[in-house]
């Protein structure tokens, strides 16, 4: 794939509001799903450098892949950590060492990157009928929305804040409902009752944390396997569709996803789990509200770089504001940022009629926490979901 030859200078073609979308973009992301990726490394009981070395790894990763790739193809290619790998980490990674986890990581990267090298990455995604991976993909963040409900028993008068506030944010800015309902919870924990108090977050810089990986098989396959299912086809595959629906139908896709894992090779041991083409954050950098010339909205690309990276330095901040948090808050906000996912994952899970009962015993198998062998139910339900539904389409052909 040759990248856009238009005659293309980064000074001549900036303009406020590409980089301002750039902006606006990271800002969304990290508002909205910082407190999953933190909910994973809690979920290990990691110490705070090790989660600071997270947040470092991931925003450095998705600001060189952002500028990068914006740069190079002159399109506004948009990175950012699987929110959904996040999501399932949180409920995969109990009782697994740290170097198990590094281990999965680097399975999945490299999975990743000989599936794009090879150029079979449609193929790939082919294997895993949507409505089973859509199953997995809602039993994994269902217990993301019971924790809304679960937090407002803990704190009724907060979380019924925020959940006047996102629900209403709903109307009238949609966009940015996750980041009022984050401020809005804010304001009350700062100013209310408890008078919340971030006096001893720190403003130092975040320092990487190399982790030795280690490689265990029923691991690999009961988390390994999900994460990469779920970050190809609840992240790459939407991040494909806004990029086409945007215009970009030239931009070659197995660069891209090549690209993006070798970096995430690199970064992996210091706490770089999984990063993938952006879906929700893509589409404000590739909209007309970016820049009216397509061909211009690449700035808004190396601006959500730049961001990133910036993002990923003040770690030690970011991580010391949101661990000061109850967590009944952070449990709230996750579920409520991801509120979307899990009815549009419903949705695509059971809509077939065809393929329902397989989707819903993936479903029920993902949402139950069980394990069986060692290995997680997330796998498990993928097997069950998968063979019923071969099943199913068999008994239809012989018919």
């Amino acid at each position: 794939m040759k990248h856009n030859a238009h005659n293309s200078n980064v000074l001549k073609d900036f303009s406020i509001s590409a980089f301002s979308a750039g902006f606006v973009a990271v800002l969304v992301g990290f508002a909205s799903s910082l407190a999953i990726v933190l909910q994973a490394a809690h979920a290990m009981d990691l110490p705070l450098a090790l989660i600071e070395s997270w947040v470092l790894a991931l925003g450095v990763g998705m600001g060189i892949c952002c500028l990068g790739l914006s740069w190079y193809y002159k399109n506004p290619i948009i990175i950012a950590w699987s929110t959904p790998g996040a999501a399932l980490l949180a409920t995969s990674l109990q009782g697994l060492s740290i170097e198990q986890a590094t281990g999965v990581f680097l399975f999945v990267a490299a999975l990743s990157l000989l599936i794009a090298l090879s150029g079979t990455f449609n193929k790939v995604a082919q294997w895993i009928p949507m409505p089973i991976a859509a199953a997995l993909l809602a039993g994994v963040l269902i217990k993301f929305g019971f924790s809304i409900f679960t937090s407002f028993q803990l704190s009724p008068v907060l979380i019924g804040l925020m959940l006047i506030t996102f629900f209403g944010s709903k109307y009238f800015a949609p966009r940015y409902a996750v980041i009022l309902t984050l401020v809005s919870g804010a304001l009350y924990l700062f100013f209310g009752p408890e008078q919340l108090s971030v006096e001893g977050v720190g403003l130092g810089m975040a320092k990487p944390y190399f982790v030795m990986p280690e490689f265990e098989l029923s691991t690999i396959i009961g988390v390994g396997i999900p994460l990469f299912i779920v970050t190809m086809s609840a992240q790459n595959l939407p991040g494909i569709a806004v990029l086409k629906a945007s215009g970009y139908h030239d931009q070659a896709i197995s660069p891209l996803i090549g690209s993006v894992n070798v970096v995430t090779l690199v970064l992996a041991p210091f706490g770089c789990f999984a990063l993938n083409l952006a879906a929700i954050t893509a589409a404000i950098c590739t909209g007309e509200e970016s820049h009216h010339d397509l061909n211009k909205r690449y700035i808004a690309g190396i601006s959500a770089g730049l961001f990133n990276i910036l993002a990923g330095l003040m770690a030690v901040s970011m991580v010391g504001i949101f661990a000061s948090f109850p967590m009944a808050f952070i449990s709230a906000l996750a579920g409520l940022a991801l509120l979307g996912t899990i009815a549009s994952s419903l949705h695509s899970a059971l809509a077939e009629p065809d393929n329902r009962e397989a989707a819903l015993v993936t479903f029920l198998v993902c949402a139950s926490g069980m394990s069986f062998a060692g290995v997680s139910g997330a796998f498990w339900g993928v097997v069950l979901g998968v063979v019923l539904q071969k099943m199913k389409a068999r008994k239809s052909k012989l018919a």
